[in-house]
């Protein structure tokens, strides 16, 4: 297990939920944080609370449907001077449920791939470079397990084309000192999974990001897939034991 304490850890839609509690648990372990959200004073409590843990904290605001502002937010990120080491891209969007599937418009297809994969892939074509260069780097990208449903067709196929562009890419990155992770938080009571979810948002910690505190990937080649339900309850030591073992 690695220890994140003065790393710097970029986390997407933070403000909120999963991203919410992701960035009190990194604080805990003492990770600097740069907190992302669609407007930056969504972050002003999960800001208050993680710089009481002790770390330093930045926040930055982008609409990530909107190219311009995702390029921006890590022109920004670049001008603070600090090395990103571990991005959790947790922010997503699941666009309205299609009853009647047939008639799904070419702007939930839009929607759901400018933000659940093309922000994605800006942010880790931007990053993981120089993660490569300084020889150490986490990214953990969420996905879904969701299957057999067309109603909601676009955030299913957004999340497949992620996991592909995710599963691809890392194979790229053998030898380097970076991980590219996948995980599957489940279906959580959340914003974006609405009240009716059968899984609190507590639950998927520690798995969402446990990928972060991973020594390394082998015997593993390429990516790894992390089902964050099976380690719920445990601490972030007990679960990389278990993957470990």
């Amino acid at each position: 297990m690695i220890s994140v304490k003065n790393k710097w850890a970029l986390i997407t839609g933070a403000s909120r939920g999963i991203g919410y509690l992701s960035a009190l648990a990194m604080a805990r372990q003492g990770c600097n944080l740069i907190l992302h959200s669609r407007d930056i004073k969504h972050c002003d409590k999960v800001k208050s609370e993680t710089e009481a843990l002790g770390v330093e904290v930045i926040c930055v605001a982008a609409e990530l449907a909107n190219h311009n502002e995702v390029v921006n937010m890590l022109d920004e990120i670049d001008a603070t001077g600090k090395s990103v080491d571990i991005v959790l891209n947790n922010a997503g969007i699941q666009v309205t449920y299609r009853e009647n599937c047939w008639a799904t418009p070419a702007e939930d297809f839009t929607l759901s791939y400018n933000v659940n994969l093309i922000a994605i892939t800006t942010i880790c074509y931007h990053l993981i470079p120089k993660m490569i260069a300084r020889g150490f780097g986490r990214v953990v990208n969420t996905t879904s397990g969701i299957k057999d449903d067309p109603q909601q067709a676009a955030y299913s196929a957004s999340k497949a084309a992620l996991d592909k562009f995710t599963i691809d890419l890392a194979t790229k990155l053998e030898n380097t000192g970076v991980t590219l992770s996948l995980t599957d938080p489940d279906w959580c009571r959340t914003d974006l999974g609405g009240p009716h979810a059968n899984h609190s948002p507590e639950s998927a910690l520690p798995g969402v990001i446990v990928a972060a505190f991973l020594n390394d990937i082998k015997p593993f080649k390429g990516c790894r897939y992390i089902n964050a339900q099976e380690f719920s309850g445990l601490t972030i030591e007990e679960a990389v034991s278990k993957i470990n073992h």
